[in-house]
């Protein structure tokens, strides 16, 4: 039996399912996939371990082979209850259920793809919708614009330890020379990029007083440096969220309401607010 609008009703029932965690069915589909995800990371790791994948090398090719057949019926079932398809394929989680369930497939084709199912790991983002925090997408949201809107000034600082690091190369590798480990200024200057960001990996070090002394130097320029692109972000965090609050005093703005995990059957828009009826996107009944 169909609806009004034509869309077979188990679609809507199964979309409901898959796309909505606020719905008891929902709630319960959304933590058994994080179970298999769990799982199928936890198999990739322990293949990774030669004396385990010796011995469990059969039961962890099955398993895996298990959760990719899931993961293949659920990017399936996901497609088919949407009215455009499209939009959820070439959408971040599309484009990430399908990244992370084609490598089982493509392992027969090319050596080491099998590696992509690595991937997975970033299908724990839905955790987001399961336990309900998309209340706090707002809070990532303004450190998103705060680091865009801080770009010009970290790009600046970014070409200053360049600049910083070529120059304190060039004279790392005049003091010390080729017998001490600096045999050309590239490899002068990688080593001074590793002491400048307190790395220290120590497969170079100087020998002469002066190299040392110098590299006493930019080692304590190193602990301001870091600090440096913290301070920009924050500043313009603070201004942002002093700026929405004063918006907000002012009724420019309104309170922000909590969102909730519906997603719109036919455009796939997300984070519509709580108690919503109609996509905010293309005006369509979120409940239908």
């Amino acid at each position: 039996m169909a609806t009004k609008n034509s869309h077979p009703q188990w679609k809507d029932k199964l979309h409901e399912i898959i796309y909505e965690a606020d719905t008891p069915a929902g709630k319960l589909f959304d933590i058994v996939l994080l179970i298999f995800i769990l799982a199928s990371i936890a198999l990739v790791m322990l293949e990774s371990v030669n004396h385990i994948d010796k011995r469990f090398h059969n039961i962890l090719y099955y398993g895996e082979w298990l959760v990719t057949i899931l993961f293949t019926l659920e990017y399936i079932a996901r497609v088919i209850t949407v009215r455009k398809p499209w939009k959820y394929i070439f959408s971040f989680y599309g484009i990430i259920d399908f990244l992370s369930t084609v490598p089982m497939y493509l392992s027969f084709l090319f050596v080491g793809s099998h590696a992509l199912v690595t991937l997975r790991a970033l299908r724990l983002l839905r955790v987001f919708r399961i336990l309900k925090l998309a209340r706090y997408l707002g809070a990532s949201n303004q450190l998103k614009d705060s680091i865009i809107a801080s770009r010009v000034k970290i790009l600046v600082f970014l070409f200053a330890v360049v600049i910083s690091s070529v120059i304190f190369g060039t004279i790392m590798y005049l003091v010390e020379g080729e017998e001490n480990g600096f045999t050309n200024i590239p490899k002068s200057v990688y080593w001074c990029i590793v002491t400048l960001t307190t790395v220290g990996f120590g497969d170079i070090a100087p020998q002469t007083a002066l190299g040392q002394f110098i590299t006493s130097i930019i080692m304590i320029l190193g602990y301001g440096i870091i600090a440096v692109p913290t301070g920009i972000v924050s500043a313009e965090y603070a201004r942002s969220a002093n700026k929405k609050d004063k918006e907000i005093e002012d009724g420019k703005l309104p309170e922000e309401l909590e969102l909730n995990t519906q997603i719109c059957s036919n455009c796939h828009k997300q984070n519509h607010k709580d108690k919503a009826e109609y996509c905010y996107g293309c005006g369509h009944n979120l409940h239908i």
